[in-house]
């Protein structure tokens, strides 16, 4: 259609009748209320649909500084990122090496990694602050907010690196603390499954004991007692400590080793006990007979030596026959003590029992042992001076041996030695000779002699 010069032109679309805007706007209404926003924002919304809203875009340069400001947001929070992941590392560090290291160097190190905590606190803070003090996101952002922005934001993370930079040089100074809590640490759990295989197999030779009908009451009692040692084992070295535990477990180890070791010599040991009470028993019936052929020993001594030769020997029957009783009233207590599997018990009182055997066996042979050399000397004393002078001559030759006179420390005690055997063999002049004096005597020279030999030979070998 044309329009009439003159009149105004018809517009292609009638104008909105009142009614119709009133229902337009009555739709838009409905609409938010349906999406939940507020019906103050109709008026938005409808000028949207209507054409008539448009966004203010800042251009130039504060698009720039926009730009630069999120780039220090985005630098600053991969700086506090690495900052976080460095502190967790080296917390874990740092915890190994106080679990494992009680040592001054230790603690120090851990009251220093808490100061640094609270340099990466303080850090950190700044850091949050500065993000939460600036909305990059916003529209209408004026370029002077941005430049702050940026400029905090880059100060937060260079103070995150330098904190980063004193956590990995306190790392690098831990290192040897470290490679010393992770040696430590490595031993720790073979240590504490050693202890449990050692209880383990102690138990198991228990186990195989009592199937031979032994009882190890005493080896089961130490068992038992072990057993809360395995509960502080098992609770672990973070409550009780590494060293703690690496020696605990070390003992429970070496216990539970004993014991095992004592389980499986048990059969052997109550055979031995077995073997033992018959051996004793038949040791003592022998020592009963020999006992019994002293008397007669003594009778002949008295009978052709002086008193001196057999008085100390006037107690040896009485000794014997006591000793041998108490050794099988003794014998008897290790019968019932084995029967009761009182292996300990059954063993002390068989070593009482030997030893009351022994000392019988010595004064039953001492009696007969006097008569033969007293009627040895008395044949033929001469075999024991000759015995006697071959010992002094031998030592006064080592004494003169590479010298022109003898030291008067080697030379006196051998003149000494041949006086005393002159002496001696002056007694047997006598009327009624002393022979057991004689064969004491003897016997002392021989010794003083023995000495002097020996100071010489350890004078040469000094160099004197």
């Amino acid at each position: 259609m044309t329009a009439t010069p003159g009149t105004p032109a018809t517009p292609p679309y009638p104008p909105p009748s009142p009614g119709r805007t009133r229902r337009g706007r009555r739709a838009v209404r409905d609409t938010l209320a349906l999406l939940g926003l507020p019906v103050l924002a109709a008026p938005l919304l409808a000028a949207a649909f209507a054409g008539g809203g448009t966004r203010r875009w800042f251009g130039g340069r504060a698009e720039n500084q926009r730009a630069e400001a999120q780039a220090a947001k985005d630098a600053a929070a991969a700086a506090f990122y690495e900052l976080d992941t460095a502190q967790r590392d080296l917390r874990i560090s740092v915890e190994t090496v106080a679990a494992a290291d009680d040592s001054p160097a230790a603690r120090r190190a851990v009251a220093d990694f808490a100061a640094l905590g609270h340099r990466v606190d303080e850090a950190s803070r700044r850091y949050i602050e500065a993000v939460d003090a600036h909305d990059l996101d916003r529209d209408a952002l004026e370029a002077g907010r941005a430049t702050r922005a940026r400029t905090e934001l880059t100060a937060a993370r260079d103070e995150l690196l330098r904190v980063r930079r004193e956590l990995e040089e306190f790392g690098r100074s831990l290192g040897p603390l470290l490679d010393k809590a992770e040696t430590r640490l490595a031993r720790l759990a073979p240590a504490v499954e050693r202890a449990r295989q050692s209880l383990l197999a102690a138990s198991d030779a228990l186990d195989a004991v009592r199937a031979r009908n032994l009882r190890a009451d005493d080896l089961a009692a130490r068992l038992a007692a072990l057993a809360p040692e395995l509960t502080r084992l098992n609770q672990g070295a973070g409550r009780h400590g590494v060293d703690a535990t690496l020696e605990r477990a070390e003992r429970v180890q070496r216990a539970a080793g004993a014991i095992r070791a004592e389980a499986e010599r048990l059969p052997e040991r109550a055979a031995e006990i077995d073997h033992r009470l018959v051996s004793l028993r038949t040791r003592a019936q022998a020592l009963t007979t020999r006992a019994g052929q002293v008397e007669p020993v003594l009778s002949e001594l008295r009978r052709r030596f002086t008193a001196a030769c057999w008085q100390d020997l006037q107690q040896v029957p009485a000794l014997a026959a006591e000793n041998v009783r108490q050794a099988e009233l003794r014998l008897a207590e290790a019968r019932a003590a084995r029967d009761a599997q009182r292996w300990a018990d059954a063993t002390a009182l068989l070593s009482t029992v030997r030893a009351l055997l022994n000392a019988t066996d010595e004064a039953v042979s001492a009696a007969g042992d006097r008569l033969a050399r007293l009627n040895a000397v008395q044949k033929d004393p001469q075999e024991e001076i000759e015995r006697t002078r071959f010992a002094i001559r031998d030592a006064q030759r080592l004494a003169m041996a590479g010298r022109t006179t003898p030291d008067p420390r080697h030379a006196r005690p051998l003149d000494d030695a041949v006086a005393r055997l002159d002496r001696a063999i002056g007694t047997l002049a006598e009327h009624h000779p002393d022979y057991w004096r004689f064969l004491g005597e003897t016997e002392a020279v021989r010794q003083s002699v023995a000495r002097v030999v020996t100071l010489i030979r350890e004078d040469r070998g000094a160099g004197h």
